[in-house]
């Protein structure tokens, strides 16, 4: 939509009366101009204002009343040119145009009335009170060529060389410079060799050397942990979206199931509805 600003005071230009609102209540009803016979009020400025895009709603007030008034004189008097003959293209839109709003009018009440926070509250319960808790491992490795050299750095571990150090200095994985630390994980993360050994040791312990297809490993498990679920409203977004989608899908079920639907037989050949010279 694209507005043009005008002052917010009574004028009357080609036939386009605005009325000043100071002599007038303030509901929908209330006559904001009218155009070529046709009324333009409050109710209609605030129809518009409720599908703008997200943007045009952070106008000032007073910018974005004048410009949805000012598009709807235009509008109407670009309408009313066409006369009382309209067009099958334009009537066809219009009545399908209608269809969809109305549609979508119900569909939205629907969605609307299904989003609260008791019902939010319940979706998160539901969605995480049978879950087994998870275990979560904070490890280190050390990564090398050869078994030999894995043995070699797990007796200097014996003997009481740092973990970290022996990292930083002997790793040839991405995390050697940060001391083998591997943060937090959980199953299925890591390759099975490896997750294997870590589920197998205990905190603080250093695994035998282990192989996976990057290497050998020397393993510490620094410690662990059960994994919490997420907050909810981390989720919020995503069950309220859960919320809505199941609504719709009731709403359109439950209000169509009584419709009577009748289809003609009658043959159409697909192709016609590309056929746009049939509407002209």
């Amino acid at each position: 939509m694209t507005f043009s600003i005008k002052p917010a005071a009574a004028l009357l230009v080609g036939g386009f009366l605005a009325l000043p609102l100071a002599a007038q209540a303030q509901d929908t009803s209330t006559v904001l101009a009218t155009v070529g016979g046709e009324d333009i009020t409050l109710g209609h400025l605030i129809s518009v204002q409720e599908n703008l895009p997200a943007e045009y709603k952070q106008l000032p007030d007073n910018v974005l009343f004048d410009g949805i008034l000012d598009q709807l004189i235009q509008q109407s008097a670009l309408a009313q040119s066409l006369g009382d003959t309209v067009p099958v293209r334009a009537e066809l839109g219009l009545e399908n145009a209608r269809r969809s709003y109305l549609a979508n009018y119900v569909l939205g009440g629907a969605a609307a009335a299904a989003v609260t926070e008791e019902a939010i509250q319940a979706a998160y319960d539901a969605r995480f009170e049978n879950n087994e808790p998870e275990q979560e491992y904070n490890a280190a490795h050390i990564l090398v060529e050869t078994e030999e050299e894995a043995a070699a750095l797990i007796e200097e571990l014996q003997g009481g060389a740092d973990f970290g150090e022996l990292a930083q200095a002997k790793s040839i994985g991405p995390s050697g410079p940060n001391g083998g630390d591997l943060g937090w994980f959980s199953a299925g993360m890591m390759v099975a060799p490896f997750e294997n050994a870590v589920i197998a040791l205990e905190t603080g312990e250093v695994s035998s050397p282990v192989q996976t297809q990057f290497g050998w490993h020397v393993i510490r498990l620094v410690e662990t942990r059960e994994k919490q679920p997420p907050s909810l409203e981390s989720m919020r977004a995503e069950l309220t979206s859960e919320l809505e989608t199941a609504a719709i899908q009731e709403a359109i079920e439950s209000l169509t199931a009584g419709v009577a639907v009748e289809r003609p037989e009658v043959e159409v050949d697909p192709s016609a509805i590309r056929d746009s010279t049939l509407i002209d």
